[in-house]
């Protein structure tokens, strides 16, 4: 299969999966980018919202709006830079952490009872894929 194809195959199938997880959840539920952040943050630790723009792959703009939002609900926080008083850090918040945590379970719980109509050998397969999806995300 050329890689034209296959791109245009795993676009459809991706597309349709977080399509899918995202209706799971209420209106007025944190974004798909919000919770991006969100992992991030919790993941890596406090960082800087030109720093957050950059490894999310957003622009300085969009990144601004997404913590903005963020920060009106409680979920982070917003700190000088303890080396450069000029510079601001963001921090997840408890409340933060919650709530992904809380979303996080959701869709975990969601793709578990689907995963359970699949066979072992087709989960094991799903599961010998992840390194591959892994790189491809980051090469995009």
């Amino acid at each position: 299969m050329d890689a034209t194809a296959l791109a245009g195959e795993l676009r459809l199938a991706m597309g349709r999966i977080v399509r899918r997880l995202r209706q799971a959840h209420a209106v007025g539920d944190v974004s798909l980018s919000g919770v991006s952040v969100l992992a991030r943050l919790s993941r890596t630790g406090p960082d800087s919202p030109g720093s957050l723009a950059d490894l999310e792959r957003v622009r300085p703009q969009a990144m601004a709006a997404t913590l903005a939002g963020l920060a009106q609900r409680g979920l982070v926080s917003r700190g000088p830079d303890a080396a450069d008083g000029r510079r601001v850090i963001v921090s997840v918040t408890e409340e933060g952490r919650a709530v992904l945590e809380q979303r996080r379970s959701e869709s975990v719980s969601r793709l578990a009872h689907a995963l359970d109509t699949f066979t072992p050998p087709e989960r094991q397969a799903l599961h010998d894929v992840l390194p591959l999806l892994e790189r491809l995300a980051e090469q995009l």
